[in-house]
Parts: structure tokens; sequence; C-alpha cells
């Protein structure tokens, strides 16, 4: 059993980590074992985020004056947090997945960026492209149009090449 002052100091240090997160994803564990619960919070802790099951009291305490306020506050049943400081697609993407591989695992809502979210919301942002698509797709758009120009001036240069070599051949230059 936890003393009384271990467990303020547990509420604090959530507290202190969902003040500097953008993330924070509200679930339900009924029914979930002891094996899919490693694989979550695993998988969570994989992609640079936390995976806790608090009581809800705690979580609300914790959750006082941050962007989690609203998403913790009267909770009723089992309730676990996953919360992240990363990128927000990403995760949702990862525990989406865990989502369908482990049926009891619930999405319940979830804040990003500030902002209270339903699920549908976090299955619609799973969706999207993560940071590295998109940062990877704009570099190939910037690159696309001087790979042209590079092409195109080294074409000219290989015609013109080309083209001295076949009249050298022909012997069009006399000396």
């Amino acid at each position: 059993m936890k003393t009384r002052k271990q467990k303020e100091a547990d509420a604090q240090k959530l507290h202190e980590d969902l003040a500097h997160v953008s993330t924070v994803i509200l679930s339900t564990f009924q029914g979930v074992n002891v094996e899919q619960e490693t694989l979550v919070r695993r998988t969570v802790e994989s992609i640079g985020g936390r995976y806790k099951v608090v009581k809800n009291s705690v979580a609300e305490r914790a959750a006082a004056g941050t962007t989690a306020e609203a998403l913790l506050k009267g909770l009723a049943g089992a309730n676990s947090i996953s919360y992240t400081a990363t990128d927000p697609v990403a995760f949702a993407k990862a525990l989406t997945k865990l989502a369908k591989d482990i049926p009891t695992f619930e999405f319940k809502a979830g804040v990003v960026e500030g902002r209270v979210v339903s699920v549908d919301e976090l299955v619609a942002l799973a969706a999207l492209p993560s940071r590295d698509d998109l940062l990877s797709k704009i570099m190939f758009l910037l690159q696309s149009p001087a790979q042209g120009i590079a092409r195109a001036v080294a074409g000219t240069a290989r015609n013109l090449a080309v083209v001295t070599s076949e009249a050298a051949k022909a012997e069009k230059f006399a000396q």
C-alpha cells in the first residue's frame, strides 16, 4: 500500500507531465488482460508517450490547471490515460492500431493541442499522414523543379556533345 505522501507525489508528477504534453487520450481498459496492457504500455512508450492507469479522483486532481482538465473532470468507471508531447498524429495512429488489435481497449475522448476531441476526431487524426510523410512530400515538391532544370541543362550540354561528336565523325570540321 502506498502512503498518502507517495500518492500525493504520484499525483504531483502526473500534474507536471500533463502540464507539458500536447496530446492526452482517455481510454477504458475494462476487460484488457495483463499481456494486452503490457503491449499497450510498450507501444505507447516506444513512440515517446506514457500510459497510466490512475484512479479517477487522482486524475481529476492532477489535471487541474492543465489542458486536460476538461477531459479528466467527472470520470466514472475504469479509465486509463495515454499522453505525449511528440507528434499527435503518430500517437493517434499507434493507439488506433492497438484499439483494432485489442477490441476491449476503447477510446473515450482526447485532448489534442489544447482542444477536446471525440473518438471520431481521433480516428480521423490517425488517418492523416504523419509529420515525416508530409515533410518528405514537401521536400519532393521543392526538389522537383530544380531536378527538372538540372536535367534540361544537362540535356542541352549532352545534346551539344553528341552533335559535335557526330560532326567530327562525319569530318564536318576541316582543318
